[in-house]
């Protein structure tokens, strides 16, 4: 981790031990300085972000329980050896996918995102990888992401009107959009179309 992200490591420890004893702490006295602790995180992430309190609070410190990575799934879909990839409203190209809803499993929401994001029905097939996210995406966030990558085979569907994204194409890997790279990026993809090509492809896993 570079030094200047230093400072992100500690606020994140900070949050995490604020958390836990906010969780399993049953003194009043010691709940609230883990309340001022997990305040104090927050403010860091605000000051060298310049993302307003408000949001960090409700991005970082709205959670109870022991923290643990919060789960975002991808689905590699392909046809013809290119990679089925989304536009989103920005511009970027993604492959179809988000965070997993709390009452799915990963493999039901690679298909949920997929339709809503790309109109298909699809089978996943086999988890690509398993990755830490911050080892290979930036910017990197103030909360832990495991991302997982599917490959998946269309069923049927097409590409319908929604909310997230404007359009959807297959692309070869020579060919690549501009992609949204703090959700996959060009390393990603590759690793995506090396486990379509494999006859005995490995799961990978951080």
């Amino acid at each position: 981790m570079d030094k200047n992200e230093k400072w992100l490591q500690w606020a994140v420890e900070l949050q995490s031990l604020a958390q836990a004893g906010l969780f399993y702490g049953k003194d009043a006295f010691d709940r609230e300085r883990y309340e001022r602790i997990r305040e104090i995180a927050a403010e860091m992430v605000s000051h060298q972000s310049d993302i307003p309190l408000d949001k960090v609070k409700n991005l970082f410190c709205d959670e109870i329980g022991y923290q643990t990575p919060k789960i975002d799934c991808r689905a590699a879909t392909f046809q013809e050896d290119r990679i089925l990839l989304v536009q989103e409203k920005n511009g970027t190209w993604s492959l179809p996918g988000g965070w997993v809803d709390v009452n799915v499993s990963v493999k039901e929401n690679v298909l949920k995102e997929v339709k809503e994001e790309a109109g298909l029905d699809v089978a996943a097939d086999m988890v690509i990888a398993v990755q830490d996210r911050e080892k290979h995406n930036l910017p990197i966030y103030a909360y832990k992401v495991c991302k997982i990558f599917v490959l998946c085979t269309v069923i049927g569907g097409e590409f319908l009107s929604n909310l997230e994204t404007v359009c959807s194409r297959y692309f070869g890997m020579d060919e690549l959009p501009v992609l949204a790279t703090e959700k996959n990026n060009e390393e990603q993809i590759r690793m995506c179309f090396e486990a379509y090509h494999s006859e005995n492809w490995k799961t990978l896993f951080d």
